[in-house]
């Protein structure tokens, strides 16, 4: 028992097939052809009534004959590749024509296929089916790219958005201490990032310095900066102690409930009546120590005082130490956007190469930022920025 053929719909609707051929008798068998498989079929006997068809209803398909009068096939296809609105319709040449280069100007011309008449109906069938599953795919690829360009767009100005936020929770002015200079540098690898700085009034005139980075980046890693900001705000003003206020930070870190999200954090807390600096580090690349009179650098903080970094382990106890600042000296704190700068080589640029950008110089704390923020340009030459960096630099004037 044989069955009747598939009617077959590319859309909701039966696909539109528009069949160009100046001989009558051809027009009627392949029209019947396609009408008995379900397609619209519209029939019309020029060059010049096909573009006026293909405009004003464009349809999803075009079979269309070489050897017509007044306008021949390859230049009917021409006309529709050179508009805009018709160029994305695949276009099935048939015709008598075997020579070789009749097919290749066919296919130079803009068609997707071509039959030699006389052809074989299953094989008609076949070469239209094949194309317009094709068209239906390129139509779906084509609306799926516009949709994702406006997602980027939407997903672009959100972030840009994010961005200004994000800026607008770091300082929008440094301490003003006498006898002292703060300055700072920040910029972003992407719209925003997980590195953060702050500068906080405390009692008494002391000032705590905080340089921050929290693991990861974009989006994720910006609000849990923005949560640290505020809490690490709070714990500095309501704790005498700073190895205590970071151990309560650690564990609110701990309690938030987001897995693989830990923060490294430096802090300094000046005294400017009595020039000292008591240093916190939770996992942070230290602090670096400048000292004017003998133009020397070493890390301002040891290593048995560093601490893990904030959201590791839970119920740790930091440390803290001293350092006493004398006329002239300063003290860096930066995230490792700047130790981990890459050269072209790949290799990085490493705290040995902060040192040494500083060792031997006369700096003040804002020199000093501007000296490693270009020598970390320099040696990234060639290399596109793939981290944030944040940078904070304080210390006492040498007048």
């Amino acid at each position: 028992m044989t069955s009747e053929p598939s009617k077959l719909a590319v859309t909701e609707s039966a696909a539109s097939i528009l069949v160009v051929d100046d001989t009558p008798a051809n027009l009627q068998v392949l029209s019947g052809m396609l009408k008995d498989r379900g397609y619209k079929v519209r029939p019309v006997p020029s060059g010049k009534l096909a573009l006026l068809a293909a405009q004003r209803d464009p349809p999803n398909l075009i079979l269309l004959d070489i050897n017509m009068p007044e306008m021949n096939g390859y230049e009917v296809c021409e006309h529709l590749k050179a508009d805009d609105k018709l160029k994305g319709i695949p276009i099935i040449f048939i015709s008598a024509l075997t020579e070789p280069l009749d097919k290749v100007k066919a296919f130079a011309t803009g068609g997707v296929d071509y039959l030699t008449k006389p052809f074989q109906m299953e094989e008609l069938h076949a070469r239209v089916e094949t194309h317009l599953k094709l068209r239906r795919l390129q139509i779906d690829l084509e609306e799926y790219s516009r949709d994702l360009e406006h997602a980027r767009r939407r997903i672009t100005h959100d972030l840009e958005m994010a961005r200004g936020v994000q800026r607008s929770l770091l300082p929008l002015r440094l301490p003003e201490v006498p006898g002292y200079e703060f300055f700072a540098h920040y910029e972003s690898a992407h719209e925003v990032g997980g590195d953060y700085y702050d500068c906080i009034l405390l009692p008494g005139d002391r000032v705590a310095v905080l340089v921050g980075d929290v693991a990861g980046k974009g989006v994720m890693a910006a609000l849990l900066m923005a949560k640290l900001s505020a809490e690490a705000r709070f714990y500095m003003l309501t704790n005498p102690d700073p190895a205590a206020a970071f151990t309560k930070l650690n564990s609110l870190m701990n309690q938030s409930g987001v897995p693989g999200r830990f923060v490294t954090l430096a802090a300094a807390f000046l005294d400017p009546h009595s020039h000292t600096v008591t240093l916190v580090n939770a996992g942070h690349p230290p602090p670096l120590l400048y000292h004017r009179q003998t133009r020397t650098v070493e890390d301002a903080i040891s290593n048995d005082v560093t601490g893990y970094p904030l959201g590791v382990v839970d119920s740790f106890e930091y440390a803290s130490c001293q350092v006493h600042l004398q006329p002239g000296d300063s003290i860096l704190a930066f995230t490792d956007g700047v130790t981990e700068a890459m050269d072209v080589r790949d290799l990085q640029l490493e705290t040995k190469g902060v040192y040494a950008a500083v060792a031997g110089g006369d700096y003040s704390p804002r020199t000093m930022v501007e000296q490693v923020v270009n020598v970390v340009k320099q040696f990234s030459v060639g290399r596109s920025q793939n981290d944030d960096i944040a940078l904070v630099g304080f210390g006492r004037t040498h007048l």
